[in-house]
């Protein structure tokens, strides 16, 4: 996202109060992308009052199918998010984008294709619902993979006000369109959704087309042999399991859940404090864009420039220095600025939670939740700083400690009881996160070392 960042870096430098508040505010929208906007989509459609006394029995099934949607495209999409993103980076690297247009038209391809099959098999065999909404939950299910793909070549892109207002169109449109077509049901409100995703698709990648050419109109190049790093992939599947593995563990529990539509089932008491967590990372991606993606970028480039540049060694190791004290500094404004956000939610807990039509009852797993996805936002910074550095085994093995203690605490705070309910994920975050910060340590104090030795090896 180092693209978008460096353009919204330019508001903060007219040094003006409403350049600042606009450059975090487009960055929180703009970093928090899809999945966050997603979430403010269902639960506003959620709020929709209307006099049929059969509508909030279908939003319930409208939420907890649009969930599903969200929850296995980002599973399935996984292990291509990383793939195309090394190949999209690697090309970029090397200026050679002209391969970037049609390498993302290949992978659009193969997710629509792969998960097309996939997902119609699962729908005419093993789901309940009428045709309609089998056909809707399928559409869905694409679009939404596509968008998972096409946002990650929008990160390099510096048209943040066009992204920012397909972004903006598209979710209105999705909560106008579901309230219009409401009155028809589980179908019409599905059918708001998809459209309005399908409007979002659309103008993502009229951007994309505006931002690339190519004399190419497919290609594959990122599935040949040399472009693969399993590692990637593997790691893509594994952190969206893991961010998952409590909500599924929560719904195919039946002390903890209900059926809504065969074979979906829900758990009300765990979903809602969990989304409504996640809408208060948007101060802290905001952050996260603008000095993670954006500063440390610029000193990581600067770094790597100076070393193939042959620089003195004086030169690295205080360009080195710089670059960590810039990665030190963000993590510090990650955590005050997402602490003092987690802090005055945790505050307005109980009337939060009344303004939104929400039981009080959920305030204490709220704040367990909202420290959780707090957290999070730093294992993202340590993942990004992992992938950056190329160091994939670690990354790797933080997204499968991630899975396996999730799993594993999930299980063990059902096992307690409701008290402990939301303990799990967050201690999982917490654990992956620390042992992620110390890895990310090592590697920095041993980073100059490794990188001379490499290059000496290499010139050997």
């Amino acid at each position: 996202m180092a693209g978008i960042g460096f353009r919204l870096r330019e508001l903060m430098r007219a040094d003006t109060l409403s350049g600042v508040l606009l450059a975090y505010s487009f960055a929180g929208i703009i970093g928090s992308g899809p999945w966050v906007l997603s979430i403010v989509g269902i639960l506003l459609i959620g709020f929709i009052s209307t006099d049929s006394s059969s509508v909030p029995y279908f939003v319930g099934q409208f939420q907890i199918s649009v969930t599903y949607l969200m929850a296995i495209s980002l599973i399935l999409t996984g292990p291509l998010q990383l793939i195309i993103t090394r190949f999209i980076a690697d090309r970029v690297y090397e200026k050679h984008e002209e391969l970037v247009l049609p390498n993302l038209i290949g992978a659009i391809c193969l997710v629509i294709t792969v998960i097309g099959t996939l997902a119609s098999l699962c729908l005419i065999y093993f789901f309940a619902g009428s045709v309609l909404y089998r056909l809707l939950m399928l559409s869905g299910l694409i679009i939404l993979s596509t968008i998972w793909i096409v946002v990650i070549i929008l990160s390099g892109l510096k048209a943040y006000r066009e992204i920012l207002l397909a972004f903006l169109l598209g979710y209105g449109i999705t909560v106008w369109a579901s309230k219009e077509l409401g009155k028809f049901g589980l179908e019409g409100l599905l059918s708001g959704f998809v459209v309005g995703q399908g409007i979002l698709l659309f103008m993502l990648m009229v951007v994309v087309f505006n931002s690339y050419s190519s004399n190419k109109l497919i290609a594959f190049d990122f599935l040949r042999r040399n472009q693969i790093f399993p590692s990637l992939a593997i790691t893509g599947l594994l952190y969206n399991v893991a961010i998952w593995a409590d909500k599924f563990i929560f719904w195919f529990n039946p002390q903890t859940s209900t059926s809504i539509i065969f074979p979906l089932r829900g758990s009300e008491l765990y979903d809602l404090p969990i989304f409504l967590a996640y809408l208060s990372i948007i101060p802290g991606m905001a952050v996260f864009l603008l000095r993670i993606e954006t500063d440390f970028v610029e000193k990581y480039t600067k770094f790597y420039g100076a070393i193939n540049g042959g620089a003195s060694l004086r030169l690295i190791l205080e360009i080195y220095e710089e670059m960590v004290a810039t990665i030190r500094r963000g993590f510090f404004e990650i955590i005050k600025v997402q602490g003092m956000t987690i802090v005055i939610l945790l505050a307005l807990g109980d009337k939060l939670l009344i303004w939104v039509g929400i039981s009080p009852f959920y305030k204490v797993l709220l704040n367990i939740d909202l420290i959780a996805v707090g957290i999070q936002v730093l294992l993202l910074a340590v993942l990004n700083l992992l992938f950056y550095f190329d160091y994939r085994k670690d990354a790797l093995y933080l997204c499968f400690l991630f899975l396996a203690s999730n799993i594993i605490l999930t299980f063990l705070s059902q096992y307690l009881g409701p008290v402990f309910y939301g303990y799990g994920f967050a201690l999982s975050v917490a654990l992956t996160t620390v042992v992620g910060m110390v890895i990310v340590s090592k590697r920095l104090n041993l980073l100059v070392y490794e990188t001379f030795m490499l290059h000496y090896k290499s010139g050997d």
